[in-house]
């Protein structure tokens, strides 16, 4: 059997540009010779489509658009995600499903029978669970048919949900010949390997092929990334797609080589640096940007997201920003242009020193008698903030903020200031991270400068500052914060793994302290097993000590 992926891209509510996209995959899908074309989950929609499912038309205009788009597929039978109304008097009002469209119509509905609710998942919210998978009988084969998570209740899942119903246990006892398993899974450093891991146990499991198509792009703060895979019947790896980007594939389940993309299996750095890449031009060109605009501070986070940028946009399409105080060094002012000439981007300066003199004496009366503190550096943050957001308005480009994992959870970012933005692109990567990916962006050339990577890393909201004045080691600080953090671990267990208990304490006090300003920052993009955003839902006022 020739089995057709279609890893492609959809945008959210879309329901006429995913269909026109559906459609082109299909025909030159089925011209390629496929015998069965797999689409991702939910790919009419979008994934995910969260409160949109709330809407009084949205569902029934799903199921329009379906039935329409049924009438394109004709010879070759294809299984596409969709929603569907749930038509019983009690429960939800959905269901997450699959269609199996084939002469111009849907022949069958499968539903999702495991709903996530966990991390980034809220499917409990919206849909109705199925009793159990289907199985579809189809030129004398078996064809189960499973959707995303329907495959992850393994004891292997770290945050798995203790769900009573097993659908592959179920696929087992039914002896299908195939599996398919439409997913929309989200990346995070390490997933696939994992999911490989999970498939291959199900193929052994129950003695069959199992075909996994899933999306691919950006969908606010998530990335889909593709990776879409077959495994054979013992568990090995017959083929492997693309890693963020789409890809329409013919795989002959009975063919001798495996077939395998060359991202496939690459260099974790290179997976970080696709996904942001990927993440940032779909949230900005999905949400109507064409322009993205970065304050250049000379620093290494905004050197980066600068260099990420310019692949997302394109260098024509960058608009890089210099904004020295009264005391930016002149290292610093030289390293953001020398980057910006690197990188070939629009590069301004704008002094900041009259704005913050103004706000200074505009409080001199209030402040009287008062010493000069953290109040009067983050005058500057906010300073920078507002000549951002007005180059921003002017120009429609969205600004990006520039600060990272470690600083966002400690607290190390001004709101209203350096924390101004529509969208923070690296803050899910630890600033070790930060620097690994500023010498894999160079590796063919400098893009980043040098002494940008080297120096130590510095606010400049006063004289001769640098980040370790108030900060352990960043190696120090990513550690601790991945086990307070990603890991949940308390402060005592922390301190086991032989870091001094007062650098914990302070560093735990702080990620505490600070998560009214991450409430009120701009979304981020999701690279870790857990960010700061919708899947991390610690109360603001709290006063519980761990």
């Amino acid at each position: 059997m020739k089995i057709g992926l279609a890893q492609i891209n959809t945008t959210v509510g879309d329901l006429h540009g995913n269909a026109q996209k559906i459609v082109e995959a299909y025909g030159k899908l089925r011209d390629d010779g496929a015998d069965l074309i797999i689409f991702p989950e939910l790919a009419l929609v979008g994934y995910p489509p969260r409160d949109l499912l709330f809407k009084s038309r949205f569902i029934s205009d799903v199921e329009v658009a379906l039935k329409e788009l049924a009438k394109e597929i004709t010879a070759v039978p294809a299984i596409i995600g969709t929603v569907e109304t749930n038509r019983g008097e009690d429960g939800r009002r959905a269901y997450n499903s699959a269609a199996w469209c084939e002469d111009g119509q849907v022949k069958a509905i499968a539903r999702k029978c495991l709903l996530p609710t966990y991390d980034v998942f809220d499917e409990d919210r919206y849909f109705e669970p199925a009793p159990e998978p289907t199985v579809f009988d189809w030129e004398g084969k078996r064809i189960g048919i499973t959707i995303c998570e329907d495959m992850w209740n393994h004891p292997a899942v770290p945050t798995r949900r203790h769900y009573k119903a097993d659908p592959v246990s179920f696929m087992a006892e039914a002896k299908v010949d195939l599996i398919v398993n439409l997913s929309a899974s989200p990346w995070h450093f390490g997933k696939n390997l994992f999911r490989k891991g999970l498939l291959a146990d199900a193929a052994n499991r129950c003695k069959c092929p199992i075909v996994y198509c899933n999306l691919v792009g950006g969908n606010d703060e998530l990335i889909f990334d593709g990776h879409s895979k077959i495994v054979g019947r013992d568990g090995e790896l017959v083929a492997g797609l693309a890693a963020f980007r789409e890809e329409l594939t013919v795989v002959d389940l009975a063919m001798d080589k495996p077939f395998m993309d060359p991202t496939y299996h690459q260099e974790p750095i290179a997976d970080i640096h696709d996904a942001l890449v990927l993440g940032l031009r779909d949230y900005a060109h999905k949400s109507g940007f064409r322009k993205a605009l970065i304050g250049l501070s000379g620093g290494i986070d905004s050197a980066v997201v600068a260099a990420l940028a310019t692949e997302a946009f394109g260098p024509e399409n960058v608009i890089g920003i210099s904004l020295p105080s009264a005391i930016s060094s002149q290292h610093s002012r030289d390293d953001a242009r020398i980057l910006a000439e690197n990188l070939g981007i629009r590069f301004e300066t704008l002094s900041i020193a009259s704005i913050v003199d103004s706000a200074v004496d505009s409080l001199g009366g209030i402040f009287s008698g008062l010493e000069s503190d953290v109040t009067e550096e983050n005058i500057q943050a906010r300073a920078r903030g507002l000549l951002l957001m007005a180059v921003s308005n002017k120009f429609g480009a969205l600004l990006l903020t520039t600060g990272n994992k470690s600083e966002v959870a400690v607290g190390y970012c001004t709101l209203y200031g350096d924390m101004a933005g529509g969208l923070a692109v690296i803050s899910d990567l630890p600033k070790m991270q930060v620097y690994e990916l500023a010498r894999f962006m160079n590796k063919d050339g400098e893009r980043v400068p040098e002494n940008t990577i080297t120096k130590p890393p510095s606010a400049e909201l006063r004289p001769d500052q640098v980040d370790q004045d108030s900060l352990p080691p960043y190696e120090i600080l990513d550690e601790i914060l991945r086990l307070y953090v990603e890991e949940g671990l308390s402060r005592s267990e922390i301190a086991e793994r032989g870091f001094q208990g007062s650098v914990v304490d302070d560093i735990i006090r702080k990620v505490d302290l600070n998560e009214y300003k991450r409430k009120q920052a701009a979304p981020g993009l999701k690279i870790t097993s857990l960010a700061f955003g919708v899947g991390r839902r610690i109360p603001i006022v709290q006063k519980y000590v761990g």
